[in-house]
């Protein structure tokens, strides 16, 4: 088992709650991590509740495996403290659901449970998540498909500038599909 990279791929400071950072995810190293995370009942819709570390694992794996996919650790001052996934939207089975353009990239982000809320938090995770994507010079739309329950969710997407296009049926879930240009996200989040 090898420590996960202590490099991050992508750092931002918010000026309320510090420094955020994210790196690869270990399939190995950070199982036991994830499988925390995703099982708790405040995950309920990533699906996974009911994992055993084995099949987080599984998942990793095929993700970290995936040209198409992958997984960061979000660190707040060094610890870890959320998970997000980028995606291409043209190889998940959102894919069908939608037109999907040149320089779409589809997005799934989790913040840890914890017992101790933080206000704005989670907001700043999201925005953290999505100066990464649009990091990228060929992003030039993020794609979310949030089950059609998690109303806090679509507030927080709205927030930092998605527009909903549509409900559409995926796979284990009704899915609000959301989509966010580069303009729209500037527009709403003001740039450090």
């Amino acid at each position: 088992m090898t420590a996960p990279s202590a490099t991050p791929l992508f750092t931002r400071n918010d000026p309320r709650l510090g420094a955020f950072a994210l790196r690869p995810v270990d399939p190995d190293a950070d199982t036991p991590l994830l499988h925390r995370w995703l099982t708790h009942p405040k995950s309920a819709f990533w699906l996974m509740t009911e994992a055993t570390p084995d099949d987080v694992a599984a998942e990793y794996r095929r993700i970290a495996a995936s040209p198409a996919h992958d997984a960061f650790i979000g660190l707040n001052d060094g610890v870890p403290a959320f998970l997000t996934e980028r995606y291409d939207p043209a190889a998940e089975p959102v894919g069908a659901a939608y037109e999907v353009r040149t320089g779409d990239v589809g997005m799934h982000f989790l913040v840890a449970p914890t017992d101790t809320p933080r206000h704005g938090f989670t907001r700043a995770v999201i925005t953290t998540v999505m100066a990464f994507l649009f990091d990228d010079p060929a992003t030039r739309r993020v794609v979310v498909e949030p089950d059609a329950r998690n109303h806090r969710v679509h507030a927080l997407n709205a927030a930092v500038g998605f527009e909903v296009a549509e409900t559409v049926s995926l796979p284990g879930k009704e899915a609000l599909l959301s989509l966010c240009t580069r303009e729209r996200f500037t527009a709403a989040v003001p740039q450090e």
